[in-house]
């Protein structure tokens, strides 16, 4: 926390304006009760089955999940059913089964749109040209609730090659305020990890999904949760 405060000082932001979303993928129910008690009540996790056995398991802590990982068809209904959030949509073919199951299940989903900012063929997201177009095709649907867009960027030791795709992340948003329905919003920006997030503060994130930083290196690579990362 005392490094988001000390980049949101840097750019002369609020650091209020910043939400840090701790990862717990991997992560046992021992040390997320232990972060929860500190006052953290969202938790974010890559896999599905994963993210519903840990909402199922601490159901007393009345926690809120984001499934922030690319979303399998088979495994909507389970999303639909205990997320509250879902940062990885970038498929039509998804926000329509979400929406049709949210219905069965009558609830809402707040839902981030995924943006493959640094051209990389191995990683999900829409390119950024097809925002305008995504958003139309999904305006119709009722129970997703879209308010924000996410990113990850090109895992690099170069912090300009890293700071380019969460410009492009903020200009992007700022190219389709205007155009939005007006039961949509792109105003949150979920973009930074552990490794970045300092940087994408600097550029405008307003939620930055840390995970190893709060919990220390994972057993199985990164690779393992996100395409396209090697390490």
């Amino acid at each position: 926390q005392a490094r988001i405060d000390q980049a949101c000082e840097r750019v002369g932001r609020d650091p209020k304006t910043v939400r840090l979303l701790p990862v717990s993928k991997t992560v046992d129910e021992e040390r997320i009760r232990m972060v929860a008690s500190l006052g953290y009540s969202q938790f974010g996790e890559n896999k599905v089955q994963e993210a519903q056995t840990k909402a199922e398991a601490m159901q007393d802590l009345n926690l809120h999940w984001a499934v922030i990982g690319h979303l399998q068809t088979n495994k909507v209904k389970y999303v639909a059913r205990f997320a509250s959030e879902f940062q990885a949509l970038d498929s039509l073919r998804v926000a329509e089964l979400l929406d049709a199951r949210l219905e069965i299940e009558d609830r809402y989903l707040d839902v981030h749109i995924q943006i493959n900012t640094s051209g990389e063929e191995s990683k999900y997201g829409l390119a950024p040209q097809e925002l305008a177009d995504f958003i139309q095709s999904i305006k119709h649907l009722k129970r997703i609730r879209v308010k924000g867009l996410m990113t990850l960027a090109i895992l690099s030791g170069d912090p300009v090659k890293v700071r380019q795709c969460f410009v492009l992340l903020r200009q992007l948003r700022e190219q389709m305020q205007d155009n939005l329905p007006e039961h949509m919003s792109l105003d949150d920006l979920s973009m930074g990890m552990s490794g970045d997030f300092e940087i994408a503060i600097e550029e405008g994130a307003t939620t930055v999904r840390i995970g190893q930083a709060l919990f220390g290196a994972r057993a199985l690579p990164d690779s393992h949760y996100w395409p396209g990362i090697n390490s």
